[in-house]
């Protein structure tokens, strides 16, 4: 019986911690993708290999922070994206001004999809955009 009952409770415990994972609590204020703002493509997160903000001129690869709570869409690898959906400067508050950002670098699916799903702990991956959600 004793050990029956340390089964249930360490699978409680495993249960409490990976639904903790998808809460929304957990969701990033921004998720970041590496971009050349010269073409306004998403190109591969290891060609962006620092923080340089863009400011408008120059070449080269640049974060693009994008507000995660919005429900916008993180374009596929050659993809376009929407300059006014976010920023090339690193968020210094949380959208609404308070407190400071959490922000999510590299590890965003690289054929696109729903930045409102991104999922966390380690698995690194943004969940598909689709109905049933």
């Amino acid at each position: 019986m004793r050990s029956a009952g340390i089964t249930l409770g360490l699978t409680a415990l495993v249960a409490a911690s990976l639904s903790g994972c998808s809460s929304d609590d957990d969701q990033p204020d921004y998720a970041a993708i590496c971009v050349d703002p010269q073409t306004q493509q998403r190109t591969e997160d290891d060609n962006c290999k620092d923080e340089r903000e863009y400011h408008g001129s120059g070449a080269g690869f640049f974060w693009f922070y994008m507000a995660t709570r919005g429900g916008g869409l993180v374009p596929p690898i050659g993809g376009r994206y929407n300059t006014g959906q976010g920023t090339y400067t690193i968020p210094s508050s949380r959208p609404g001004g308070s407190g400071s950002p959490t922000i999510k670098r590299g590890g965003l699916d690289t054929k696109g999809g729903d930045i409102g799903k991104i999922t966390r702990g380690g698995f690194g991956k943004a969940g598909k955009g689709g109905s049933g959600g």
